[in-house]
């Protein structure tokens, strides 16, 4: 891991316990005297503290200094993502957190099953972990979205992923991608965007939908 969250990092003095301890103790065997770095994913800051003292069930931290370290994507991503299986969702999350998708607005559209609900304090453990590994400085945004039609009228750059002859590439200006789900989109979701705004991928191949978001960071980000 490059760092430890804690939403407390920054202050003078910090005491670890349960896994946060654990962590330190048995996860990354550290010893007092020696110094580990925290972040709290609020600021751009990385804090290094010193470990005072450490037993089985606490440890005792002691701010040493702090430096300014923003570790992001070269570009901002924002995706509506059409509401699919949450275990979907979970398993592709910690690699576009790692790209760097700035954020994530989950939409309703027409073929989404309602029963899925996302569990965003799941997401957001997931989200923590993920950021702990990758060296990330900021939170990946979750939103809840209503359904299309609001998320156009807030987002009206937005281009939609669809089979289209305007293929996306790494040097398309888009900075709000609409990913659907499974089963694509309606005729009536298509017609919400001009046909400027509605790009595909150069294959054949028809894509899963947490293939599809992938696809579109991996391109637009690295």
């Amino acid at each position: 891991m490059q760092y430890l969250y804690h939403k407390e990092a920054g202050a003078s003095s910090l005491i670890l316990k349960g896994d946060e301890h654990r962590y330190i103790f048995k996860v990354r065997r550290h010893r007092e005297g020696e110094t580990i770095t925290l972040r709290n994913l609020t600021d751009n800051s990385i804090y290094f503290y010193n470990i005072s003292t450490l037993d089985k069930k606490e440890a005792h931290l002691f701010l040493e200094k702090s430096e300014t370290q923003e570790v992001v994507a070269k570009r901002k991503l924002h995706i509506g993502w059409c509401v699919i299986d949450p275990k979907s969702v979970e398993k592709v999350l910690p690699t576009l957190n790692e790209m760097g998708v700035d954020a994530i607005t989950f939409i309703y559209c027409e073929r989404s099953q309602k029963s899925f609900k996302p569990d965003f304090k799941r997401l957001e453990k997931i989200l923590l972990n993920s950021s702990q590994q990758s060296g990330r400085s900021s939170m990946m945004e979750l939103i809840m979205g209503n359904n299309l039609n609001t998320f156009l009228e807030e987002h009206k750059d937005a281009v939609m992923l669809n089979f289209s002859e305007q293929i996306l590439n790494e040097n398309s200006d888009v900075s709000t991608m609409v990913i659907g789900c499974e089963g694509g989109f309606t005729f009536d979701e298509v017609a919400c965007f001009n046909s400027e705004n509605i790009m595909g991928l150069d294959t054949p191949l028809i894509l899963k939908s947490e293939s599809a978001v992938c696809a579109i960071a991996s391109k637009l980000l690295l």
